[in-house]
């Protein structure tokens, strides 16, 4: 049985990364391996005709690039985490179809995937949940996900790519909300520079047309930006494309490590890592 996603939802955008996670995978296996992808991928229905015509082309070759550094940043800080708190929690903050935290499982952990009910209903079916973890159906702005975290043994949350759909004022009172509950946790994500923003809204959601989906939170100077937030939060980044792997594996062309360059640099493409309280 395939199981249908609707065109034009915000779910929809689980999607995309999906199948760039499995097509990066094939293309860039050395920097990032996804086998969950390719297996989820011939369970779901949904036209990738779109995508597929233009998987080859370099702007799209270059932004399965982008998916696969993403997911080897993000694993690397939750991996680092786990050896500082190896019974800790990894928060999957708007999940989807990601299964990031389950490659990072060192068989103590606690699991947690947060998203909408209807992803959640998805992902039950398709990414049924293991010993130690569960699926939570929750909007991410309803503080009531936050009570069924433990956080006793440490704490670490991620999102990937996941705020650009947010209003900055909701990024902020998530972040404020999560500050005052989880004194000692982690949150990291990826963001990047309104110019950056404006380029998902109108490259990748316009060719996948996907509509009445925005992209809206954007950041600059994340430590400037975000520190003000609140006096419980320290706030550090690094850059996303160059900041923990150098791309000079065979697969990565000199003219993509150019680009990855000015993503870091003029996009503000980044990895921030917001550290609330005294950390654990």
């Amino acid at each position: 049985m395939k199981y249908k996603i609707e065109k034009n939802s915000v779910q929809e955008t689980l999607i995309i990364p999906l199948y760039a996670r499995k097509i990066c995978s094939e293309i860039y296996k050395n920097i990032y391996q996804d086998k969950t992808a390719s297996l989820l991928i011939d369970k779901i229905d949904y036209d990738f005709s779109l995508i597929e015509k233009k998987k080859l082309s370099f702007i799209e070759r270059f932004g399965f690039l982008e998916v696969a550094v993403r997911q080897f940043d993000l694993t690397n800080e939750i991996k680092e985490y786990i050896k500082m708190h190896p019974e800790c929690s990894v928060v999957n903050l708007g999940c989807g179809l990601d299964s990031i935290a389950n490659c990072c499982d060192n068989g103590k952990i606690k699991i947690y995937n947060i998203d909408f009910p209807d992803v959640i209903e998805l992902r039950n079916k398709l990414l049924p949940p293991k010993e130690r973890e569960e699926n939570i159906a929750c909007d991410l702005n309803d503080r009531a996900w936050m009570d069924k975290i433990d956080s006793s043994n440490g704490v670490i949350f991620f999102a990937s790519g996941v705020f650009y759909y947010f209003l900055k004022e909701q990024v902020r009172a998530l972040v404020c909300n999560m500050a005052s509950k989880f004194s000692g946790g982690i949150l990291i994500f990826d963001a990047a520079n309104s110019s950056a923003v404006k380029m998902i809204t109108k490259t990748w959601l316009k060719k996948a047309e996907i509509k009445n989906v925005g992209a809206y939170f954007s950041v600059s100077d994340s430590k400037k930006e975000i520190s003000s937030w609140s006096k419980e939060i320290k706030v550090s980044s690094k850059g996303y494309m160059l900041g923990y792997n150098d791309l000079k594996d065979p697969s990565v062309s000199s003219f993509a490590r150019f680009l990855s360059k000015v993503g870091d640099r003029v996009m503000k493409m980044q990895i921030v890592k917001i550290s609330f309280g005294e950390e654990k």
